[in-house]
């Protein structure tokens, strides 16, 4: 690999989706700053980049939390520039309207939704000044609409693709790209497997249509599709999905 003089941040780099996105902007080059809330967690991931010849960082961090958010980026920024931001959490809970409790409520909208919001704003901060950059953001089906027993995710995931769309307005005229990424299917992770398992049965999961889950290779592809858009043909919005899902 060639290396880049930018760091791309990964906000919510989680062991599917987010270490995904982690390893294929390292293979292109990106220094990769990956941040989690135990940040332990990513010492596997951090080798392996290494391993293949990328560079990476490890950090703890609460996307709640404005102080973290603003130290995290910029500790980022400054070993490279900050190039890319891609903001990952997902806080999916399913409730019943009357068994959400006002905590759940809150913190679900905090993580997913206020936390997003932390994010693009301080990497627009850094991007601003040099006159480019990408911010990209998670969003999920319930982004698009509220479904049964999802009041607070999709409260917090639909707010999340309003902060997307009002910056990208804002910022777009700036030479920022900022997107939102709309994944309208189960992705292929160990919680969504166990979910299966557990409706569906044992069988189910040894059975499974090859068009029903997304492998979190392909959201990284898609995100780099995003990343390589030229300026008079940026997305402000991508939906994907598997060939096998319904919509």
């Amino acid at each position: 690999m060639t290396a880049r003089n930018a760091t791309v941040a990964v906000i919510g780099a989680g062991d599917f989706i987010g270490a995904a996105i982690a390893r294929k902007f390292a293979s292109e080059g990106f220094t990769v700053f990956a941040g989690r809330r135990n940040g332990e967690k990513l010492a596997p991931l951090v080798a392996d980049i290494e391993k293949a010849g990328g560079k990476a960082f490890g950090r703890t961090l609460d996307a709640r939390k404005e102080a973290d958010v603003t130290a995290f980026l910029q500790d980022a920024d400054r070993e490279a520039p900050l190039e890319v931001c891609i903001f990952n959490i997902g806080a999916n809970v399913n409730f019943p309207i009357l068994d959400t409790t006002e905590r759940v409520f809150r913190k679900v909208w905090e993580m997913a939704c206020y936390s997003g919001f932390l994010a693009g704003r301080e990497a627009a901060r850094l991007m601003l000044p040099r006159g480019q950059g990408c911010i990209f953001f998670t969003g999920a089906t319930a982004s698009m609409r509220g479904g049964a027993g999802y009041a607070a995710f999709a409260a917090a995931k639909a707010g999340l693709r309003a902060v997307a769309q009002a910056a990208a307005r804002e910022l777009g005229p700036k030479n920022i790209h900022v997107a939102h990424l709309v994944i309208d299917s189960g992705v292929d992770t160990a919680w969504v497997r166990e979910r299966i398992r557990q409706r569906e049965g044992e069988a189910a999961l040894e059975n499974l249509d090859p068009g029903r889950l997304m492998r979190p290779e392909a959201v990284a592809d898609s995100y780099w599709a995003l990343y390589q858009q030229p300026r008079d043909a940026w997305s402000s919005e991508l939906e994907i999905r598997p060939f096998g899902e319904k919509w």
